[in-house]
């Protein structure tokens, strides 16, 4: 009788079929950590430009133009350029205010700017709205949302 060496057919077919499984159900799971990976990002982005605003403020309090908001010439904290003390929404407000590293403000409009991973802007990808001061006892207000098709942030939850 002769002794054989290695698997048979049948074994190999449902060692394949057992990595299937697992391959199958590793997938989603691995999905959904980049999910988590850029809601983590976002509110880390989020911290950053909170932070980076009331810095801003305690400067402009510092030198007494927290209640100033000039129509043209606007005030300077630092080489940025604020309205009641807090950045304005603009590059050269609370986007030279904070520094991040893979984002950036994509679309100004008005008195907001959209924070955006740089990598990634489609559609349905995470974003946050910040809405310059309005007036002295209107701070500045940073919003969660989504980006639409025209790269705009729709406010909502993640």
């Amino acid at each position: 009788m002769k002794k054989q060496n290695g698997f048979t057919l049948i074994e190999l077919v449902i060692v394949i079929i057992v990595l299937g499984i697992l391959a199958a159900t590793a997938v989603p799971k691995f999905i959904n950590l980049q999910d988590d990976a850029k809601k983590s990002a976002m509110n880390g982005v989020e911290a950053a430009v909170h932070s980076a605003a009331n810095i801003v403020y305690s400067k402009s309090a510092i030198n007494g133009t927290e209640k100033t908001q000039a129509a043209s010439n606007l005030p300077v904290v630092d080489d940025i350029e604020i309205s009641y003390g807090f950045p304005v929404a603009t590059a050269t407000g609370i986007v030279n205010a904070v520094e991040l590293s893979g984002f950036e403000g994509i679309t100004i409009s008005g008195k907001t700017i959209v924070f955006a991973s740089v990598a990634e802007q489609a559609n349905d990808d995470l974003c946050l709205l910040y809405t310059e001061a309005s007036s002295e006892t209107v701070g500045y207000k940073l919003e969660k949302g989504k980006l639409d098709q025209n790269k705009a942030c729709t406010v909502g939850a993640w």
